[in-house]
């Protein structure tokens, strides 16, 4: 160390947070050997807050803004030239943390993994992706700086960012495991899951001295097999209700398009024949079970019927010619 040097760590300095970067959530003032001089003067900025802590402890926290005057033991020259055993040393130290104050706004997140939750709909293991931004600021900097940022230097929006996405995995599955919200529900309620989310969240965040402020899902994103899987049952979903309009039943349908496909290919007509359970030749068993589902009596509702013919030349089961003569059929009787 020159002599100049020395003398310069002897004088009262001003101590302030200059240029505050927006992503420094906490930063410790740069002192030489943490010899802050008696009478130096700490400046508080809008926005920013101050914790002290001299000689291992916490003295308070400075959350107002304005110029302040630091009272310490340690005083120019006498105590650095008293402690040459010590390597000019003085073991009153005293540390200042600023904080930021102001909100922290508008940061980006997103799932690190597709979050695993049974659809309370389908009742099917789906993976869902999220992604979205949030607000958040320090709400109690005691405990921040006690319980989380500890002997470092720094506290970032990268760390705030690391511990949201350290969380929300494991409430988002509980959340959804709770709600049984459905993949086809999801993005309709994406203004609830948001609100209940954040809610959740600050219940655990509060204990760090965090607060979400906002907290927002903008889009979700499901894996391509939950959506060919989704996408089947909603088929089978789709032509369920169908044959129900039609006043069949889906196996109904299935059987006889398997009768259908099987009376077209007769090299598949023994192995569909053993299947079904038919002993006699496929295509009569198809041509007979076509005429009761299409007979028509006084006791049957014209419109029911013509819905069943219509679901049945729709699946390709009647021909245009078996569907038209059917339908002048019932016209002629009503």
């Amino acid at each position: 160390m020159g002599l100049g040097d020395f003398f310069k760590k002897q004088l009262s300095t001003v101590i302030e947070w200059k240029g505050q970067q927006p992503e420094l959530l906490l930063y410790k003032f740069p002192a030489p050997t943490d010899e802050i001089k008696n009478a130096s003067k700490l400046i508080v900025a809008p926005g920013q807050g101050c914790i002290v802590v001299y000689e291992g402890e916490i003295k308070g926290i400075i959350s107002d803004e304005g110029l302040f005057d630091l009272q310490t033991d340690n005083h120019p020259f006498i105590t650095s030239l008293l402690k040459l055993r010590q390597l000019f040393e003085s073991e009153h130290k005293l540390r200042i943390y600023f904080y930021r104050k102001a909100d922290i706004l508008n940061q980006p997140w997103g799932t690190p993994s597709p979050v695993k939750y049974l659809d309370g709909q389908y009742h099917i293991p789906v993976e869902l992706g999220a992604y979205g931004n949030y607000s958040m600021r320090i709400a109690d900097p005691l405990l921040l700086f006690r319980d989380v940022v500890g002997s470092r230097n720094e506290y970032t929006t990268a760390d705030t960012k690391a511990l949201l996405l350290s969380r929300l995995p494991q409430t988002l599955i509980s959340y959804l495991a709770q709600s049984k919200l459905s993949y086809l529900d999801i993005d309709a309620q994406l203004d609830r899951l948001s609100s209940d989310l954040k809610a959740q969240l600050n219940a655990g965040f509060s204990d760090l001295g965090l607060e979400l402020k906002d907290f927002r899902i903008q889009g979700t994103s499901f894996d391509k097999e939950t959506q060919q899987r989704i996408g089947k049952i909603a088929d089978i979903t789709a032509e369920s209700r169908a044959a129900a309009e039609g006043g069949l039943s889906y196996l109904e349908i299935e059987k006889l398009k398997a009768l259908r496909d099987a009376a077209r290919n007769e090299g598949g007509l023994a192995g569909a024949g053993l299947q079904l359970g038919f002993g006699m030749e496929l295509g009569k068993v198809l041509n007979d079970k076509k005429e009761e589902l299409t007979a028509y009596s006084t006791t049957t509702d014209p419109v029911v019927q013509l819905q069943k013919l219509k679901l049945l030349l729709d699946e390709g089961i009647l021909t245009q010619e078996e569907f038209d003569t059917k339908k002048k059929e019932i016209l002629s009787k009503m």
